[in-house]
């Protein structure tokens, strides 16, 4: 990880002055990195800049039949997981594996995945300790005890449990609860009346009886009524996707006797006691306060066996696909087929792939950053997050909108920023993780455990400035309010991402936006109440705050208006973080491109402009058909806007756009300037 260089603050650079770093390859790129294949020549980019630009690929491309959607990103996972196939495979076929070592937990863990006819003779047996733990129960007083043990053990229970900085103290670990416990996607679906949901409820019903009546239940029909109720009535107590995403109100530390008190009759301290908490932990930030002060009202309400079959069922849920084929189907016919519209499962290999990425994903990811990825890469990304910081820097400066002193706020929290390109510099050490070949759920067991005691274990540390939250061979990149950072995985740097053999336009368009996506989360409506040491800490003037909040409800509103699926539009509250990541992402992108060229005229090639070619690589990497079942459910459960609306609705907002392609007024793109959001 590089610290980034303390920038100038106070000082505003007009956009023709050199101040950016030219790129390290600068020259005439012999490919503009447009697929100009994709071009439906029938839309104008005037009118919907998504299906312009991605039209043909849009109606050319089928969705595979074991995938919700596709996309430029699932192109790269297809990669990814090829790349990790070979990997995975060579250290299977090694005849010399040391036992611990890389070699023998890549072998072994795949050889436990792939020996189907060994899961077909377990069937449910793996999990029948702790099936038995479950019916042994006797009383609610002991249900605690056993739910934090199955957290323990990777299975689901009515309430989340993670160790992160603490928002308001961010040089410190702190324990964080939240709501979780449904089954289906979102509260929605318990709670609405629409004839999709009720349908959904159904199929749940029949799943939960399928499914443990394939683990030997004797009344599978009357756990799934018990699983219905309890599941309701968490449904009922939980917060809104939009509620929950606000920093303030979902921080809320309590010390261990208020968070007793809270919970009522659920004994939080013999969880605690069960969950290798102990004496750690004095305090707990409780995300969501109203609804395990509903659970612990509701507890005693719900009969011991409603309880014990509320969990034996999460148990056998949370490890349905790694038990015998007869689990595996009734798993996928609900999750997959019924919940995301899925045809057809994955080959066992690529299942096996996945499992690989996340029990051991820095032991494959060592070996895929060494075959596929370019030290030339991370130096030409270095450059670029820089040049985006910069321009991220001029457009604070020339906010028309914000006054000096939060001005200054602001270039203090942005000279804070720090990055991570490509792979850790320190790799995750393994040797605790035990993996044996012909024990696939023991692995996973272990590795729940593995993971979750090296959660706890940070407790009263210093935070790991090291650490990485996503593998290198992830198609992804994210941004950390509580350590002010910006990573981005080896995995995504690639086209249409970015093309080291393209020109500087449609890079800055793709993977430059992208940086300049993360950047603007530390400044979107909920990052920008965190500084830049990470701290949940209003820094804004009251002026600004209400300004800023103006214009992030305008976006919401503009966004709200996008209809996805016939009578289902976007949730422009809920995806505002998102939709402002994009808006300040693209913009600052923009004006970072043309700070790079120095004052020099950009080439033009496939006779574009360098500033079509910019925003063509905006809209290119945001291709994905869906099938309608997968978009329903993102448009409950996802942040990000679909795809069409993150390709044509962020240019709308952006002036130079409106230069690039002549958009005029009568043009169904154009927005009136008053209509028009800048934020950053």
């Amino acid at each position: 990880m590089k610290k980034i260089s303390t920038l100038a603050l106070g000082i505003a650079l007009s956009l023709g002055l050199a101040a950016c770093s030219s790129e390290p390859t600068t020259k005439v790129a012999a490919v503009s990195g447009i697929e100009l294949q994709n071009f439906d020549a029938s839309v104008r980019h005037q009118d919907d800049f998504y299906y312009s630009v991605n039209g043909k690929w849009l109606a050319n491309t089928p969705i595979p039949a074991d995938k919700s959607n596709y996309g430029a990103f699932s192109v790269l996972y297809d990669q990814s997981q090829a790349a990790l196939k070979k990997i995975i495979d060579d250290a299977a076929a090694s005849t010399q594996a040391a036992p611990g070592s890389n070699t023998q937990k890549i072998g072994d863990f795949n050889a436990s995945f792939m020996n189907t006819t060994l899961l077909e003779n377990l069937g449910v047996s793996p999990l029948t300790p702790l099936l038995s733990d479950i019916a042994s129960v006797k009383s609610h007083h002991e249900l605690p005890a056993l739910m934090g043990k199955l957290l323990v053990n990777g299975s689901g229970i009515p309430f989340g449990f993670f160790v992160n900085n603490d928002a308001k103290n961010s040089s410190q670990y702190a324990v964080y609860l939240s709501q979780s416990g449904l089954t289906l996607p979102d509260r929605d679906y318990y709670l609405k009346d629409d004839p999709k949901f009720v349908a959904t409820r159904q199929a749940m019903a029949q799943y939960v009886t399928d499914i443990l009546t394939e683990a030997g239940y004797q009344d599978a029909k009357r756990a799934a009524k018990h699983v219905a109720d309890i599941e309701l009535m968490l449904a009922q107590g939980q917060w809104s996707r939009v509620a929950s995403r606000d920093a303030n109100k979902a921080y809320n530390k309590l010390d261990r006797e208020q968070l007793q008190h809270l919970m009522g009759a659920f004994d939080f301290n013999a969880f605690a006691a069960s969950a290798g908490l102990g004496d750690k932990v004095s305090a707990v930030i409780v995300r969501q306060p109203s609804y395990l002060e509903q659970l612990g009202e509701q507890f005693t309400r719900f009969p011991v066996a409603a309880w014990q079959d509320y969990l034996a069922f999460h148990l056998v849920d949370s490890y349905a696909e790694l038990l015998s084929q007869k689990f595996v189907d009734v798993n996928f016919a609900f999750k997959g087929k019924t919940l995301m519209g899925i045809e057809a499962q994955e080959p066992r290999w690529k299942k096996a792939v996945d499992g690989a990425d996340q029990v051991i994903g820095e032991l494959v990811g060592e070996e895929y950053v060494k075959q596929h990825f370019k030290p030339e890469a991370k130096a030409r990304m270095e450059t670029m997050i820089n040049n985006l910081i910069k321009g991220f820097e001029v457009s604070i400066n020339e906010l028309e909108w914000m006054t000096p002193a939060t001005k200054l706020a602001a270039q203090e929290k942005l000279a804070k920023f720090t990055y991570k390109i490509g792979y850790p510099d320190k790799w995750k050490d393994y040797s605790g993780l035990e993996i044996k070949a012909d024990d696939l759920v023991g692995n996973y067991m272990r590795y729940a455990r593995f993971e979750y005691q090296g959660m706890i274990d940070k407790l009263g540390k210093p935070i790991d400035r090291t650490e990485w939250g996503m593998t290198p061979q992830t198609v992804n990149a994210y941004y950390s309010p509580v350590k002010n950072e910006i990573v981005f995985p080896a995995a995504i740097l690639q086209p249409p991402f970015f093309n080291m053999d393209a020109d500087d336009a449609v890079n800055y368009g793709a993977i430059g936006a992208v940086i300049g996506h993360e950047i603007s989360h530390g400044f979107d409506d909920q990052g920008a109440k965190y500084d830049g040491d990470g701290n949940l800490r209003d820094w804004w003037s009251d002026k600004d705050r209400e300004e800023f909040q103006k214009r992030g409800q305008q976006l919401a509103a503009q966004y709200s208006k996008y209809e996805a699926l016939p009578g289902k539009f976007v949730n422009g509250e809920f995806t505002l973080g998102e939709n402002i990541g994009d808006l300040g992402g693209l913009t600052v992108a923009a004006r970072s491109y043309l700070m790079s060229l120095q004052g020099k005229s950009a080439p033009v090639i496939d006779g574009l402009t360098g500033e079509q070619r910019f925003f063509m690589g905006w809209s290119q990497v945001w291709r994905r058909n869906y099938r309608d079942e997968e978009l329903s459910r993102r448009l409950l459960t996802d942040p990000h806007s679909p795809s069409h609306f993150r390709a044509m609705g962020t240019p709308r907002n952006i002036e130079a756009f409106y230069r690039a392609f002549e958009v005029q007024q009568h043009d169904k793109m154009y927005l009136a300037p008053d209509e028009r959001v800048k934020i950053w």
